[in-house]
């Protein structure tokens, strides 16, 4: 049955009701989206608090010159103007403050890697004797970062860890064996900057008297070629890329002390097919907290390490008959008696409290429903903030909570998506909110959560963009034939007529944990599907078994047969919204990008009398050719899971294909590598199927830059066209 939740009303902000007929709108086209920017809404950009809560920095451009500044959070005003790129000599976008807030390190020319890694030549400017100090003589280095004193730096370059004495600028070289594709000291390789979203693999200790860095043996790892296109001839690029099965990084940590320039292994233990995808520093300078993975990632171990002797203890353990994700989600308080962390081991993802010692304390949230994230804690007045998806899986609010687990109080109150910024000292906090029917707002309060001032209500964007025939969100639920309920959203034409019947595109992604159905504001991916919607089309999304914020068994029902569950539930959606009386059941079809194309395949393939049309943007074709961490934290291993790798791998149904298949990669994809596509392509000649395919040359996952965007949608609007 059919079970409407939160129906978008047109009478809200830019879909306030109006004499206008459809016609005196203007249509959506691909050119408002992706050339005009048409859509685009403003932000107040990335915060940085003062060690004073009262003040942030900022940049500001005006008459082609950049100003470093600092702002009165109650007022938004400019109180001082700490310097400006005429000043320094060059243009700057990113900087950081040292901890004493008396130096600022700019970085210029910098050098894109992979998802977040980069490499930039970095500048120390002496706020007092206006100073500038360029370090390592020019040359490109990364993640360059003060100590506490502010008195050092460090820095990679070439995979070997480096500091210098920012008084007389002698650069120390703490490691000697970094090597391309072999050892990388103090950053991270492929697979963990991607998966365990970390890049900088180093770490200062809170007095500034030592370095934690991780050492990573890459050099057993096989080599992944991705041919990059040039003039004349190709060049090779290679990098180490480990794939599900094969062979990892063996990791070290280590602790480089500069009071004796001696550096000291930690104990992990004598297993080296591990993972550590954290390490903290307690607020003892001698105590190193290390979170290690095993391979399978069911196995969770927080070790304690005296770093002047290397040796460790185990103080926490979590095991799981699946999985454990992990979350940058450990604390240690100030009195270094205990910490927090988040699990789901009662089912849903909560905040716990433990002693140093691992000895549990008390859990702090508990109910059906997830916490989200921690967004603060106030040790002051013992209380926790955090977002959780207590009211609806479809948004996030705010409550704050006592370390007791007493006390807990909802701090927003306004339907929608809220995300907050919290100043150091807990005073203020910034809250950015969204919804479906409003755009991205602003806002600062009070800790106490009374709304200060409104620092961005995007109210010009919403009128312009109230000028175009833009489509609201209808959010719906159904059971499915297993009595599973499922959460989606649909958007129909303006001059909807119920008499009619509609092809439906469905847009998925489904990988575990995720969500596309959410009541926040649109992307361009939003727009673009209005685009559709005004061609005469229904758009609809549904989160089916495995994606987030339902608990961990609707998530984990996945586990070690990714494929199965995910495809079903969106088979079952395409039934469902072909049964409605207003669609043209003839005419169901399914888009998708990364996950969301292995998602688009297989529903093609193993749903092909239900679904006419599939577009496949960068799918993953074979479990067996993504990488490690990802695949086997979902999987396991090859060996110990071969059915479960074949079985919902879409180049092992390809001979089910009967609709239309468009499949497009980039040969740049760095991440999910054309390799599948063009395994997929073979399989499909094999079987001797018909089909579009287009390649991007050069473009990683994003597919971005030198036109492809543009080039892209237009190819997908015209297939949809031609084929749904």
């Amino acid at each position: 049955m059919k079970k409407i939740f939160l129906l978008l009303s047109l009478s809200i902000l830019i879909y306030s009701c109006s004499t206008e007929q459809v016609s005196d709108k203007k249509p959506i086209t691909l050119e408002a989206i992706f050339k005009d920017n048409s859509f685009g809404t403003k932000g107040i950009g990335t915060i940085r608090w003062m060690n004073d809560g009262q003040y942030y920095s900022a940049t500001e451009t005006n008459n082609g010159t950049t100003s470093l500044v600092i702002k009165d959070i109650t007022t938004g005003e400019t109180v001082k103007t700490l310097i400006t790129s005429e000043e320094l000599g060059f243009e700057f976008s990113t900087y950081d403050f040292s901890a004493d807030e008396q130096k600022v390190m700019f970085s210029t020319e910098r050098e894109k890697i992979y998802r977040r890694s980069s490499k930039a030549i970095f500048h120390v400017f002496d706020l007092n004797s206006r100073k500038l100090q360029t370090l390592s003589k020019g040359e490109k280095v990364m993640y360059a970062s003060f100590s506490p004193k502010g008195d050092k730096a460090a820095y990679v370059k070439n995979n070997d860890l480096y500091m210098v004495n920012l008084a007389n600028m002698r650069e120390s070289r703490i490691t000697r064996d970094g090597k391309w594709n072999h050892i990388i000291n103090g950053n991270a390789d492929w697979v963990y900057e991607e998966e365990f979203s970390m890049s900088q693999a180093f770490q200062w200790s809170p007095d500034g008297n030592k370095i934690a860095f991780w050492r990573f043996d890459e050099s057993r790892v096989n080599e992944y070629n991705m041919q990059v296109w040039g003039d004349l001839y190709p060049e090779d690029y290679k990098f180490k890329y480990p794939k599900a099965g094969e062979e990892n990084s063996i990791i070290q940590i280590k602790v480089f002390n500069l009071q004796n320039n001696r550096t000291r292994t930690m104990d992990i233990g004598s297993e080296t097919n591990i993972y550590v995808p954290r390490i903290f520093w307690t607020k003892d300078n001698n105590v190193l907290s290390i979170m290690r993975l095993n391979r399978l990632q069911n196995k969770m171990d927080l070790l304690h390490a005296n770093v002047n002797t290397g040796r460790s203890k185990t103080v926490y353990t979590e095991e799981s008959a699946t999985y454990l994700e992990y979350r940058n989600n450990l604390q240690y308080l100030n009195d270094n008696k205990s910490f927090i962390l988040t699990s789901e081991k009662d089912g849903f993802r909560h905040i716990y409290h433990y002693g140093v010692d691992g000895q549990l304390i008390n859990q702090i949230t508990s109910g059906d429903w997830e916490v989200s994230s921690v967004q603060g804690l106030n040790e002051e007045k013992g209380k926790i903030y955090y977002t959780s998806a207590e009211k609806s899986p479809l948004e996030r609010h705010m409550y704050n909570v006592n370390l007791d687990g007493e006390g807990k109080s909802e701090m927003t109150s306004e339907s929608a998506t809220h995300n907050q910024n919290w100043s150091p000292d807990f005073k203020y906090y910034i809250q950015t909110s969204s919804a479906a029917n409003f755009p991205n707002k602003v806002s600062l309060h009070t800790g106490d959560g009374s709304q200060v001032r409104m620092m961005e209500d995007n109210a010009a964007a919403a009128e312009r963009i109230r000028e175009y025939d833009v489509i609201p969100k209808e959010f719906f639920s159904f059971t499915t034939s297993e009595g599973t309920e499922l959460n989606g959203y649909m958007m129909k034409p303006s001059n909807f007529d119920p008499k009619k019947k509609y092809p439906v595109l469905m847009y998925v992604y489904g990988g575990p944990g995720s969500q596309t159905v959410q009541n926040t504001w649109h992307g361009s991916r939003d727009y673009w599907h209005m685009h559709l919607v005004n061609q005469g089309y229904i758009v609809a999304s549904i989160d089916g078994r495995g994606t987030g914020s339902k608990g961990k068994e609707f998530k984990h029902i996945t586990y070690g047969i990714l494929g199965k569950y995910e495809v079903e539930d969106q088979i079952e959606g395409g039934k469902y919204l072909a049964s409605l009386p207003y669609t043209d059941e003839s005419r169901i079809g399914i888009w998708g990008w990364s996950y969301g194309g292995y998602m688009s395949s297989l529903s093609l393939f193993l749903g092909n009398d239900v679904f006419k049309t599939a577009i496949a943007v960068a799918p993953v074709t074979n479990w067996r050719y993504y990488d490690s961490i990802y695949t086997e934290r979902y999987m396991s291993t090859p060996m110990l899971n071969e059915q479960g790798y074949d079985a919902y791998s879409p180049v092992t149904h390809v001979d089910k294909l009967k609709g239309n298949f468009l499949l497009i990669h980039g040969t740049g994809d760095d991440n999910v590598h054309f390799q599948n596509s063009v395994m997929m392509v073979d399989k499909l000649i094999e079987a001797d199927k018909q089909f579009e395919s287009f390649y991007y040359p050069n473009r990683a996952h994003g597919m971005r830059g030198g036109n492809a965007t543009w080039h892209l949608y237009n190819q997908m609007t015209d297939f949809i066209l031609r084929k749904l």
